[in-house]
């Protein structure tokens, strides 16, 4: 069991207000972690650090074993899969959805003078059918559902066949039946004995795959709770973490909670 991931003593400072603060924190690569907390909580620079997007202020972050800083991170990140909103924008929407899965192999978001191979054809048809996408190759992406692109996004993630997928908040504004579907997708492709490890920024434990192993609490920019799912994702965590009495429920793997 390898590290993928490693936090020591991490914080971000911006104009004097902590985003991170002290955090310290590791990913194996057997291990899929969903990240949760409240808004501002530093959800979304930590994985941004992950994906080799900026420097932490002090603190060292390590990644797939490269030190942040130390290494060429352009060489780094097609061996991470990244997908977010922020990301998505920057695709071109009038590219077609498989020239954009493809970019994922030189880990930019548009077509230009790189030279693909055949094998990168195979490879992104091949994620296109396993994320139930194939008969939308020759679709250009700005005409997409709101469920097709999150999934176009994470499609394009895994092309590379990553040892580390991030994931930053791939159910939001999705309805119900594009939320059960993707979480169907997301549990098969977690539960494959070659996958990646895998960190999911969420806000909802309803978005939580089955399968997936370990949770991460932040609050304010510090870790609030860390380890194994059934012992992060509780009442007492989230209730502390959020701010209000909440009941949590499990039930065959997936998670819901309500106020008390």
């Amino acid at each position: 069991m390898a590290s993928v991931l490693e936090f020591t003593d991490v914080s971000i400072v911006r104009e004097g207000t902590p985003i991170l603060d002290h955090v310290t924190w590791s990913v194996a690569d057997d291990e899929r972690w969903v990240v949760l907390g409240p808004n501002g909580a530093g959800k979304t620079s930590l994985l941004q650090l992950a994906g080799t997007v900026g420097h932490p202020t002090s603190g060292s972050v390590r990644v797939l074993d490269e030190g942040l800083g130390r290494t060429d991170v352009f060489e780094l990140r097609p061996r991470i899969g990244f997908a977010s909103s922020a990301l998505a924008r920057r695709f071109q929407r009038d590219e077609t959805v498989l020239d954009t899965v493809m970019t994922a192999a030189y880990s930019v978001t548009g077509r230009w003078n790189e030279e693909y191979e055949d094998l990168d054809v195979r490879r992104a048809r091949r994620v296109l059918a396993e994320w139930h996408l194939d008969h939308l190759e020759n679709r250009l992406f700005g005409t997409l559902s709101d469920g097709e692109q999150k999934r176009v996004q994470i499609a394009r993630a895994v092309m590379t066949d990553p040892e580390l997928l991030l994931l930053d908040e791939p159910a939001a504004s999705l309805d119900l039946g594009a939320r059960e579907e993707l979480l169907q997708l997301l549990t098969g492709y977690a539960g494959e004995p070659g996958a990646p490890a895998i960190v999911m920024v969420t806000h909802h434990v309803e978005e939580i795959p089955v399968g997936f192993t370990h949770a991460l609490l932040l609050g304010n920019g510090r870790v609030v709770a860390s380890g194994p799912i059934a012992e992060v994702v509780t009442a007492a965590t989230l209730s502390d973490v959020f701010g209000l009495p909440l009941e949590v429920t499990a039930v065959d793997g997936r998670f819901s909670a309500r106020a008390a």
